[in-house]
């Protein structure tokens, strides 16, 4: 594996829409006990129903620490890979690599900076040594070359493209003071264009309500196919998710994509807001400098964090009236994909969902 000094775009890569084939997937196990209550014992679990249901579409790799090795192995079906990759925790959608690729087959990895979503400014661990290593494991297990930027941080969960030269991503967490103070929004642009062959950025203000990860797009918008978003939506004006809802879907319908296309947006619905109960935080380890888990806390829950897989969809079930809901949404979108519903709230206790613990290796 060579690290190199090009910029995708220089070199013809571009990054491919979540909805193209893919080689496989990677998903990291989790375990931090001041993050998953019990020990990590119910969101194993639910990782490995999600990585069961994505395995009936594609390859599923999962990385452990070495600790949690037998564990895993044990857990986890036999068609699911489970591989060392030592970690800090298990958000493989924003420490791992982004893939690019080009049209003659070639396949790259791009390396960001990881700081646990803000370092030392407003992070949510520390340290997050090996969760920054991770992108580059990868690059090796997929036998590709990578592009490391070591001055730039960025997490995969903060963009969504269409693979034809568009971006969406929000202000909120991309102009952050935890990530690159130092840049203007037109600097990070430029990064992201040349990193990811993009023409056209469209900002989106703000994320989900109270979203750890300083509003990350993949809890709040998605791209179903080129021209055509998904955005997470509620009626409920006294909700204030209605109102950021409201400002995206402003953004959203006055925009238009690198291919000059007017947006088609399809609404799909919350969950009701789901909080946090006594028993939940109780088990999760209060450790100093870690985000706490407080009763009656709410949480940024939305069925627009689903993966797509090859001929699937995979999206987080809540125990809520609207998950039916969701899967008629999602079945519309996705006439040509298998819907499959996960309960996914141990997931979400531990600040994220299905969307967040995967990332893509698209067919080169």
């Amino acid at each position: 594996m060579k690290t190199l000094t090009s910029t995708p775009k220089q070199d013809g890569y571009r990054m491919p829409g979540e909805f193209e084939a893919h080689r496989g997937v990677y998903i990291l196990w989790p375990q931090r006990p001041d993050n998953w209550r019990n020990g990590g014992k119910p969101a194993q679990k639910q990782f490995v129903d999600v990585a069961t249901a994505i395995s009936e579409f594609e390859h599923v790799t999962v990385g452990v620490n070495d600790d949690q090795y037998e564990n895993a192995r044990n857990l986890l079906p036999d068609q699911v890979e489970v591989v060392e990759i030592s970690n800090n925790d298990s958000w493989i959608r924003d420490c791992g690599a982004t893939f690019v690729k080009n049209d003659q087959g070639g396949l790259r990895a791009v390396d960001w900076t990881f700081n646990a979503w803000g370092g030392l400014f407003d992070g949510l661990y520390f340290p997050w040594d090996k969760d920054d290593r991770v992108a580059q494991k990868m690059a090796e297990m997929e036998h590709v070359d990578r592009y490391r930027l070591n001055d730039f941080v960025l997490e995969g969960g903060s963009i969504h493209v269409d693979g034809e030269g568009t971006l969406i991503t929000t202000e909120e967490c991309l102009l952050s003071e935890g990530r690159n103070p130092q840049l203007s929004k037109e600097q990070i642009e430029e990064v992201l264009k040349e990193h990811l062959n993009l023409e056209k950025i469209i900002w989106l203000h703000k994320g989900i309500y109270l979203d750890e990860t300083n509003g990350h797009v993949d809890n709040i918008a998605n791209f179903v196919a080129p021209g055509h978003v998904v955005l997470a939506w509620t009626d409920d004006q006294n909700d204030p998710q209605y109102e950021i809802s409201r400002e995206n879907l402003e953004i959203l319908e006055q925009a238009t994509d690198a291919k000059g296309r007017k947006l088609k947006i399809t609404k799909l619905y919350l969950p009701k807001p789901i909080t946090i109960t006594k028993e939940e935080s109780e088990g999760v380890d209060a450790i100093e400098g870690v985000q706490p888990r407080t009763e009656g806390e709410r949480l940024a829950a939305s069925y627009v964090n689903y993966y797509t897989a090859n001929g699937g969809i995979v999206f987080p079930i809540f125990n809520d009236p609207n998950d039916e809901k969701a899967r008629e949404t999602l079945q519309s979108l996705y006439p040509d994909r298998k819907i499959v519903g996960v309960p996914a709230r141990e997931i979400l206790l531990g600040g994220g969902n299905i969307h967040c613990i995967t990332q893509q290796v698209p067919e080169a």
